[in-house]
């Protein structure tokens, strides 16, 4: 059983990498080749101002990024001694960052249109 395992999975990896090889498009054109540069024209100058609405939308993201990352382990907080301590320390983290959601959200910081 192990060996038509072994043989069936070598057989489908050799096959896959037969048609990665010669199934895509190798034919290169103007716009294969341009640079992409984020969306930006390459040609243009490269002093342009960026908006700090990308960079506030990146930041926002990096921030509910972590919420999660942080908030990930709460399910296994119930196998602690005190799973309510733990429980109550992602709630604070979790209203934290609801708070500060709540103030940009006020400030106009959302606001794509100025």
């Amino acid at each position: 059983m192990t060996m038509v395992m072994m043989l069936t999975t070598t057989a489908l990896i050799t096959v896959l990498m037969f048609i990665a090889f010669w199934l895509p498009n190798t034919n290169q054109d103007m716009e294969k080749l341009s640079p992409y540069e984020c969306g930006f024209d390459p040609l243009g100058s490269a002093r342009l101002p960026f908006s700090m609405r990308f960079f506030l939308i990146a930041i926002l993201f990096l921030l509910f990024d972590l919420e999660i990352a942080l908030l990930l382990p709460t399910p296994w907080a119930n196998q602690l001694n005190t799973p309510s301590t733990s429980i109550f320390l992602a709630m604070l983290i979790l209203l934290l960052l609801t708070l500060g959601l709540i103030y940009e959200w006020l400030q106009g910081g959302l606001e794509w249109a100025e």
